[in-house]
Formats: structure tokens, C-alpha cells, sequence
């Protein structure tokens, strides 16, 4: 069937903020929706709140609304539009949501708008899980016994009848977001509570735990003539009982027998046949490896975290191919470079998706694993056998380990080790690795983990051939068996006692250099040209190289707090000036949930772990005029300097700019010599000369690591004793690796991106954050144009500006951040050689392309040739606020304070003519609850109080109720505010302010804590940590309270007698 001609204008839904659970892969299958939808020739309307992604550029969809995404706001974007289709299944559960809530609240009647692809009955069936159940029943396929329950009372009776263990799975729920497992009434009391809170219909499905078996994933496709492929299927490494987002993932499934295989592909075909879905969707099963006893877990009816790495996997542009039968077409009438979209990929390679966890930044955060997801990331690797493809997986997470060795486990006991694989955990593999070093059985490590014993006999033939490499050093036939194998050569030199790129110059001697293999998913039944490779160490090469001039983009790694989803944002837009420009594209990157590793983004897709070793490999195959690393983030910079040691041309910044920069020193010398002011302070290397240092600044200080990306380990110490506290636990402090001491000013935070080319300087924009210095700035809420400083600050800052750009030698993007105090002096902070969080805010917020004027300028166009001649665009009359959006609900134990040390995984923004209305929306689509009535908690350090009083006095004006801890009430009664007292948790073990905030009806809790003190404030993290499981909305900055009162103040309708002034 042709495409349909009677609709022309269709809405995307996308998926918000990136929270944990549902990240960058819906931005990834919604812009290949989008340029489908277009290439077809309909007009795109675009709904999607989240500036960092490249899915909201304009070059996306015809229209890009970034408005909230709910109801009133997406309900008056399909009046004004009027749009004659909607594609609900793009966006992720946000999106899906929100498509069923427009149905039921009738406004796609009324506007007349029909829902494309899925069905919504389908989309029920699937997701209600009652409808779920008949459904499975009514085709014979196996289902886990489950009872629903909407009670606490229900809940409890339905797990004794089905019997312990069981497992809670809350409604309409992101990322498996409240459930787990619960092995008695008493934990399973304490989680019904809190499942039935976060469902959106407070439903809950009460089912007996299979935890133990093997999970294993099809990914499907279905046409309205009732075709339906087998894209891939995946099986998970661990076992039932983690979330398929946090566990090893691998495609194709390993150890299913031919039997097993069909099995499951049969049941997930029928599944989808019966559904009438129609496009691409994920089912999910639960195997028992003893028997062919199997269960159906879930049916996603949409484009899922599965569906990006599945396309990757196979090559098989899955959201493109959905979004293509969502208008009409069938399967054999879509092309896929020169062959028909009904043919089903095979695999002739093993793919491994390893998660990328936040631990490394939230030490205190539980790093056991359930069905509940945590990872921010994940990272995607590719090789001829499972070892390889494990190890390549392993090196590109970027967590200081290049092989499953954690230097973590050396002196642990076999026992130690045993206990703790017995719980999955992020470093679990790595534990397992270590048991085998010691000779433990692996029967033994089976029964503790129910991993497979196929996958553990590979770990064990890697640590097998450890021995093999160390007892035969400088040995080149066993080098080349090592390579084969996947070991990175940082650890063949860790055992052959050589630096990594000792062993990088002994192979080129003896020229052991990979191949590269294309992705070519149709096993070579059509002639096929794919430009997507990764490398294995064999004879044939298939990446033709070509005589054009090629230039090398490093990509930035797998998504993590401090580097997300905006690095590809410049990443896709640098390639796309680099085509422009007449060159070959080439970009390495190892994340499958980004647009940059669409194949058809650049010319060339290497897929491959962004370590000095992989890069260098495509640079010896390719030889290009240049490679760019200032657009990757932290990642690439990082690239920078080993890469440069070894000849390979770097343009744009060079290494000597950046470290000018980032060196304290160099640093500190142009700053004085540029007579520019920063705040004082030195590296030290040892804690006794940190203790000096912060002595004659005197305090309070602020401490960090040098060479840090997100504020890691960054602290504001105020005594002696926290410093000194600090320098033995957060950081390994020595020469090679020295801290930072600074002193700490307290101050309006303002930043700017800008551009440099060497000679003149171009800044599109100023942004200030609404949060004194102190919090993170990819924690604050940033406003662009400035609200309150004066011209002499802005002056000033572009004075520094400009003055730095030129001096430190940036030729290309640059991120500057600045401190101005009330007597107007500004002090700088730090300057990023690099892209930064903030430029694709910053270029949507003023409609400047940075990334692409950054990229002529690497590529020697001048900012004048560019026709850019002053220094500041004149500011926009709108106002464009950047709000984080936090996923703490998703990781137990982390302490919720916003610091220095940066906690949000995502951004929203919002923007308006009137600037509190901007703050509203960016409030409202960062996924803050804001509500105008209420109880408002206050408990406040002493230091505090005075600034609180009047927020207090103006929340009290607006008829909130006001309770507060003893001696923040105390003050608060002196000064006539009417308040109710509630006893802090650590009087007698009180637990009123926990009961309070479960009953639900305190609408915000304000908590700051003394930074002086050091740690006297476990009472205030026990309260945030309640505020979080209660999803209470949380303050912990008064400049963000005070914000949020303008908005309440603007937005609630006063009340007054008739006589009153």
C-alpha cells in the first residue's frame, strides 16, 4: 500500500528532560522519525522540552514547540496547529502518556486528530496489565501468576496467595521506577506503599519473582499487511531480577538451543500479530535454563530503550522504518541502502551493551542492582567473538578500568568476593573475574550469581590468557593472540610493565593493526555499501578508504552526569558543517543511544571505544588532514594530549591552548598578566600543605580536584577538620594528581559561551543562574538574557572574555564562568576549552548556530569571513530559562544537596515573554510539582534565617500552612508567623516529619544546612532522603525559593474583604 495522501501535517511527541530510564535513545528514534516524516514530504510539528538534544534543533521538524509536556500545554499546541495525525509511540512513556491522555480527555475527537501506527486499544492491551494477562491466556502463551492491587490491604493479600518471594511492578511507571523485589510482608509493606504513591493510577501488580532465569529480548516489526520480522533478539548476561537498562546486555542471544530460539521468536511473532501492532516494538521473556518452561515479562508497544541498541546492533533503522508504516507503507515497499525493510538482519558478530552507573560520583549511593533502573548511559561494543566484544565494551566506559581488572578487589578474601557477587552490583564482573584469579570453581560462582556457565568459561579464557601474556613478554605471536582476544594494550603494558603506548609503537613495528568489518545486516545475499565498521584483528579489510581529505570527529562516550546528551548536539552539527565544507566525515563513538552514531549522520561511523589505542587505530587506516576534540567533552579533550604526543594533527584548539587552561599554573599566569582578578588559591599535592594553603586564604574554601568534568569531588570545606577529611577520603591526592584550594566568594554565578578564531571574538549570549556560587552550574537554573546584574558587570565580562579567548589561543568554542559580588567586581572561575552543557540552550535561546560557526572557524573560516563582525548579539526580548531535572528517586541513599558536585541528569527549559511565566514553564517541564496551596516544611540553618523570613512571610501570605523543626519555628514565631512545631528525628527518635511527608499533603520542604558545621546534618539528609521517596518537592537553595514564589505570586488569584486597602 502507497503512503497516505489525505494527511499532511503530523505531531511528534517527544520525551522530555533525560531523567534516568529514559534517556537519549527516544531523542535518537525520534529525529529518525522526524527526518522520515519529512523525507515522505509531511509537514513535522515537534512537542519536546529538552534543549540539550538535537532532536529540538530546527532543522528537525517543521515547527519545534519547546512547551511542557502535558495536557493544557500540548492540548493548546493541537488547537493552534491542528495537525491531522499523531505518532504517540516516539517519545518514550512520556510521550505514550501523554497520547493516552489526550484520547481520553477527547481532544484528538474534537480536533479531529488520528493516532497513527499502534493502535490505542493495542497500546492498552498492552500496557494494562489485567488486559496483558487475558490476552497471553487467551493465546495459550505462559504468564507469570499475578494478582493487581490498588490497596495496601489488596497488595499484601494478593503476595501471601501467590507466595514469597514476589515482585512489585507499579502502572504507567518509568525505568520499572518503585518496584523490586520484596521476600516477606515486612518489605513488602514498606514498598507497596511507596509503588502505589508513584503510580499514576495507583495500581500496582503483585507477581511470583522467577528471579534466576535467563531474560532474553526480541525486537520485532510488524506492517498493517500483517508482515512481521524478527529484528534481533538479545539475551541478558545476568539473570532475571536486574533491569534490562543496567544489566550486560548481548545480541545475538549466546547460549539459546536452535529450539529455545524459534520458541521465543514464534511466541513474540504471535504476540505482535495478535496485538496488530504496527511498527517496531520489544518483547521481553523470562527462560528457565533448566526446562523450556518460559514466561512472557512485558510487550513494549513503542520504540524502547531495546530499540536504539537494536538498530545499532543490526544496522536496521528502526524508528525510521516505524515511523515510514505509521503513514501507510509496507515492509517490502521500504528501501534500506538497496535492499527491501522486510528482509531480517543476520548477525554474523556479537555486540555487548555494558551500562554506565553514577557511583563514581555518588560514593554514598547503594550500588546493588534490581528492577528498578540506575544507570545514566550505556556504551555499545562490537567483535568477531564474545571475548572481544566484552573487553572493547569494558574499556569504553570510561570508569579508569581497561580490562575486567578492578584494582578495587586485589586484597579481597574468597569468601569476601563470593558474598558479594551473591548481589548483582554495577562492578559485579569485575568481582567475578578477580574469584577466577584466585582458581575458585565456577560452579561455585554460578550457584552465587545464575550467570550463565557459557559466559562465565569466557571470562574465564580471558583470565586465562593473563598468564599466557605475562609469562611471555615482548613476545609478538602471542601480542597478536592477545589482540585477537580484545585486551587493551594499557593492560598487556600493565603486564609486561611498559606504558600503553610502548606497546602501541612495538605493534606498528611488527604492523598487527585491526581490520575493519562493516555492519552488513543482509549476510551479503544484495551488494551493500554500509559505512558503519568496527575493528577485530583478521585479514580482510572492508573500509574502503578514500582519496578525499577526511577529517576525524571524537565523539563523547556513553551519557553520564556532567557529560550528556548536549556534546552529540555539537558533535552532529560539527559533521554536518564538515560535509558542508566539502570534506569526508568520519566520527568515532561508542554510544548507541545518540544521533551522532546514526550511520547516516556522518560519512564514516567507526564504532569503537574512545581510548588513545582505538582512535589511533582509525588514524593509521584513514590518515586525516585533522581531528577535532574540543566538541566531545571532557571524553575527547582528554584525547588530546597522548594523541598529540604521537603526531596526530589536532585542529582547532590545540594541546598547548588547552593546557593553558586547564594547567592551575599556565593559567595563573595569564590571568595576572592579562590583569584579570579570580579568586585565590594554589594546587597542593600533599594534605599537609592543603592545610597551610587554606590557613592564609582562611575559610571557607573550596576544594576539587584539578581536571574534572561535572564538579566532581568538588566541596566547600569550613574548618580544618572537613578539609582535612576531605583530602583523605574524596580525592587520591599526589604530584601527579594535585587539588585544588580556592576561597570561596559568594556571588551572582554568570557564564558565556563564545567563539574565538584567533584573532576576534564572537559571544552569543550571557546567562545567569538564579543560585549563588556554591551550587553546580549544570545544577542551576540559568536565564538568558541577564535579569539582574548591571552594564558594568556585563561589560566586564566581555572585556575577560575576549581578552581570554585570544590569549589561552581557542579557535573554536570556549565556556567561560564567572563570580560578580555586590560591589559589581568579577572574578573568574574557570575557563572550559571546550563545547560546553550550555551551547545548545544557549543556540536555541538566541538562534545562533554556535556549533556550526565554531566548526568553519576550526576549518580556518574567519569570524569576519562568516560575516560576524561585533563582539555581543544584541539580546533577544524574550526571556529562556535552562531548569535541571534531577532523577533521585531512582538512586537509595544519595544525599540530595545541591553542592558544587553536580547531581541532575537532564534539562528542560522554558520561555515566555514575561519572565516568571518563563520560569513556570521551565519549572513545570523540569518535572517539578508547583502547586499554589499546600503545607510548606522549613527546617533552617542559623545562618540562614534571616533571608528565610521574608520567603516564609510571603508563602504564608499566599495561605500556605507552615511547620517547622523546633528552632527554625522558634525564630519564625518571634517575627509573628503562625507555625506548627514538629520535632526533629533526632529528639527521642521522633518520626513526625517522616509520617507528615507520607501523608502527602506537604507540598515543599526547604532545608539548607550550615556550611560550617561540616557534618552535623545527617537530620537534614534523613528529611530530604523522605522528601525524595514522597516525591515532596525539595529546596535547598533559597534563590531557588525565592523563584518560585514569583511564580506562585503570579500565578495565584488573591482573595480579600471588600473594604480592604
Amino acid at each position: 500500500m502507497p503512503k497516505r495522501t489525505d494527511i499532511h501535517k503530523v505531531l511528534v511527541i517527544g520525551s522530555g528532560p533525560i531523567v534516568i530510564g529514559q534517556a537519549a535513545e527516544f531523542d535518537y528514534a525520534g529525529t529518525q522519525a522526524c527526518l522520515a516524516l519529512r523525507e515522505e514530504g509531511y509537514e513535522v510539528v515537534l512537542i519536546n522540552s529538552n534543549p540539550a538534544t538535537i532532536m529540538t534543533d530546527t532543522d528537525i521538524a517543521d515547527k519545534v514547540y519547546m512547551e511542557p509536556l502535558n495536557l493544557e500545554y500540548v492540548a493548546r499546541i493541537i488547537r493552534h496547529e491542528r495537525p491531522d495525525a499523531i505518532v504517540p509511540g516516539l517519545g518514550g512513556q512520556t510521550g505514550l502518556n501523554l497520547a493516552v491522555q489526550l484520547a481520553k480527555k477527547g481532544v484528538l475527537q474534537e480536533c479531529q486528530v488520528e493516532i497513527l501506527g499502534t493502535s490505542f486499544e493495542s497500546i492498552e492491551r498492552a500496557e494494562d496489565r489485567e488486559l496483558f494477562k487475558e490476552l497471553c491466556e487467551s493465546l495459550g502463551e505462559p504468564v507469570l501468576p499475578s494478582e493487581i492491587a490498588n490497596t495496601l490491604e489488596e497488595g499484601l493479600k494478593a503476595a501471601a496467595e501467590i507466595g514469597y518471594p514476589v515482585v512489585l511492578r507499579p502502572a504507567y511507571t518509568l525505568g520499572g521506577t518503585g518496584g523490586g523485589f520484596a521476600d516477606d510482608e515486612e518489605e513488602c509493606r514498606e514498598m507497596l506503599k511507596n509503588a502505589l504513591a508513584l503510580s499514576p493510577v495507583h495500581q500496582v501488580l503483585v507477581e511470583k519473582s522467577i528471579k534466576g532465569y535467563k531474560e532474553v529480548e526480541y525486537e520485532v516489526m510488524r506492517d498493517a499487511n500483517d508482515t512481521a520480522i524478527t529484528i534481533c533478539n538479545m539475551e541478558n548476561i545476568d539473570p532475571v531480577g536486574v533491569h534490562t537498562g543496567d544489566s550486560i546486555v548481548v545480541a545475538p542471544s549466546q547460549t539459546l538451543t536452535n529450539k529455545e530460539y524459534h520458541m521465543l521468536r514464534d511466541s513474540a511473532l504471535k504476540i505482535i500479530r495478535e496485538l496488530k501492532i504496527e511498527g517496531g516494538c520489544n518483547v521481553q521473556f523470562a527462560l528457565d535454563p533448566h526446562s523450556f518452561q518460559y514466561y512472557l515479562i512485558e510487550v513494549n508497544p513503542r520504540v524502547s530503550r531495546s530499540s536504539a541498541l537494536a538498530s545499532k546492533a543490526s544496522g536496521y533503522p528502526i524508528a525510521r522504518v516505524s515511523a515510514k508504516i505509521a503513514v501507510g507503507l509496507h515492509l517490502d515497499e521500504i528501501e534500506l541502502a538497496n535492499t527491501p525493510a522486510s528482509f531480517e538482519p543476520a548477525l554474523d558478530y556479537v555486540v555487548t551493551k555494558v551500562a554506565r552507573f553514577p557511583f563514581d560520583k555518588f560514593s554514598d549511593a547503594n550500588n546493588s542492582l534490581n528492577t528498578q533502573m540506575k544507570a545514566t548511559g550505556e556504551v555499545m561494543s562490537i567483535g568477531r567473538t564474545m571475548e572481544e566484544s566484552l573487553l572493547k565494551a569494558i574499556r569504553s566506559l570510561e570508569t579508569g578500568v581497561c580490562h575486567i581488572y578492578n584494582k578495587k578487589f586485589d586484597d579481597w578474601s574468597i569468601e569476601s568476593l563470593l558474598e558479594y557477587i551473591h548481589t548483582p552490583t554495577d562492578d559485579r564482573i569485575h568481582a567475578i573475574a578477580q574469584l577466577i584469579r584466585f582458581g575458585c570453581d565456577l560452579n561455585l560462582i554460578y550457584n552465587s550469581t545464575k550467570i550463565d556457565m557459557f559466559f562465565l568459561e569466557k571470562i574465564r579464557n580471558i583470565v586465562d590468557f593473563e598468564t599466557t601474556i605475562k609469562e611471555n613478554k615482548n613476545n609478538v605471536e602471542i601480542l597478536k593472540d592477545a589482540k585477537k582476544m580484545g585486551v587493551s594494550d594499557e593492560f598487556i603494558g600493565m603486564l609486561w610493565g611498559m606504558s600503553a603506548s610502548e606497546v602501541f609503537l612495538m605493534r606498528k613495528e611488527n604492523n598487527i593493526f585491526p581490520v575493519y568489518k562493516m555492519i552488513d545486516t543482509c549476510a551479503s545475499e544484495f551488494d551493500s555499501y554500509v559505512p558503519y565498521f568496527y575493528s577485530t584483528y583478521e585479514d580482510e579489510n572492508e573500509s574502503i578508504v578514500s582519496d578525499k581529505k577526511k577529517i576525524i570527529v571524537l565523539g563523547s562516550g556513553p551519557i553520564r552526569i556532567g557529560q550528556g546528551v548536549e556534546f552529540d548536539y555539537s558533535t552532529v552539527h560539527a559533521i554536518w558543517s564538515i560535509r558542508k565544507a566539502g570534506y569526508e566525515a568520519i566520527i568515532i563513538n561508542n554510544n548507541p543511544e545518540t544521533v551522532s552514531t546514526d550511520y547516516t549522520t556522518s560519512d564514516k561511523l567507526y564504532f569503537e571505544p574512545l581510548t588513545v589505542e582505538d582512535v589511533m587505530n582509525v588514524i593509521e587506516l584513514e590518515k586525516p588532514q585533522g581531528i577535532v576534540v574540543s566538541l566531545g567533552g571532557q571524553t575527547a579533550i582528554n584525547l588530546a594530549p597522548p594523541l598529540d604526543a604521537l603526531g596526530v594533527p589536532i585542529i582547532g584548539t590545540d594541546v598547548a591552548a588547552i593546557d593553558k587552561a586547564e594547567n592551575r599554573d599556565s593559567f595563573e599566569k595569564i590571568m595576572t598578566e592579562l590583569g584579570i582578578p579570580q579568586p585565590t588559591g594554589q594546587a597542593v599535592t600533599d594534605i599537609e600543605e592543603g592545610v597551610k594553603v587554606a590557613d592564609s586564604i582562611g575559610y571557607p574554601v573550596l576544594v576539587r580536584p584539578s581536571f574534572v568534568l561535572g564538579g566532581r569531588a568538588m566541596q566547600i570545606v569550613a574548618n580544618e577538620e572537613s578539609l582535612r577529611h576531605y583530602l583523605q577520603t574524596a580525592v587520591e591526592i599526589n604530584t601527579e594528581q594535585p587539588v585544588l584550594v580556592d576561597k570561596y566568594i559568594m556571588g551572582k554565578e554568570l557564564e558565556v559561551d563564545a567563539i574565538c578564531d584567533g584573532e576576534d571574538v564572537f559571544v552569543p549570549g550571557i546567562m545567569e543562574h538564579v543560585e549563588r556560587t556554591g551550587v553546580h552550574s549544570g545544577d542551576s537554573i540559568s536565564v538568558y538574557p541577564t535579569f539582574s546584574v548591571s552594564r558594568a558587570v556585563k561589560d566586564k565580562i566581555l572585556d575577560y572574555t575576549v581578552k581570554l579567548g585570544k590569549a589561552i589561543g581557542i579557535v573554536g568554542l570556549y565556556n567561560i564562568q564567572f563570580i560578580a559580588d555586590d560591589d559589581d567586581n568579577v572574578f573568574v572561575i574557570e575557563v572550559n576549552p571546550r563545547s560546553s552543557r550550555t551551547v545548545p540552550f544557549l543556540s536555541k535561546a538566541t538562534s545562533v548556530r554556535m556549533a556550526d560557526i565554531a566548526t568553519k572557524v576550526i576549518l580556518g573560516h574567519s569570524l569576519k569571513e562568516q560575516g560576524i563582525t561585533e563582539v555581543y548579539k544584541e539580546e533577544k526580548k524574550r526571556w529562556y530559562v535552562k531548569a535541571p531535572a534531577f532523577s533521585f528517586s531512582k538512586l537509595k541513599g544519595m544525599d540530595t544537596y545541591l553542592s558544587p558536585e553536580m547531581k541532575s541528569t537532564g534539562e528542560a527549559i522554558g520561555y515566555d515573554k514575561s519572565l516568571k511565566r518563563a520560569l513556570y514553564k521551565a519549572l513545570q517541564s523540569s518535572g517539578l510539582n508547583v502547586s499554589n496551596y499546600g503545607t510548606v516544611l522549613v527546617t533552617i540553618a542559623d545562618a540562614d534565617k534571616a533571608n528565610a523570613l521574608e520567603l516564609v512571610q510571603r508563602f504564608y501570605d499566599l495561605g500556605f500552612n507552615i511547620e517547622a523543626t523546633s528552632g527554625t519555628a522558634k525564630y519564625l514565631k518571634e517575627h509573628g508567623i503562625k507555625t506548627r512545631v514538629r520535632k526533629k528525628l533526632t529528639e527521642n527518635g521522633s518520626d513526625e516529619i517522616l509520617v507528615a511527608l507520607r501523608q502527602g499533603h506537604i507540598s515543599y520542604v526547604i532545608n539548607t544546612i550550615d556550611v560550617s558545621h561540616g557534618d552535623s546534618h545527617s537530620d537534614g539528609s534523613e528529611i530530604r532522603r523522605a522528601a525524595v521517596e514522597n516525591n515532596v518537592t525539595m529546596f535547598t537553595s533559597l534563590d531557588t525559593v525565592r523563584v518560585l514564589l514569583d511564580v506562585l505570586e503570579d500565578i495565584t488569584i488573591g482573595v480579600s474583604t471588600i473594604d480592604s486597602e
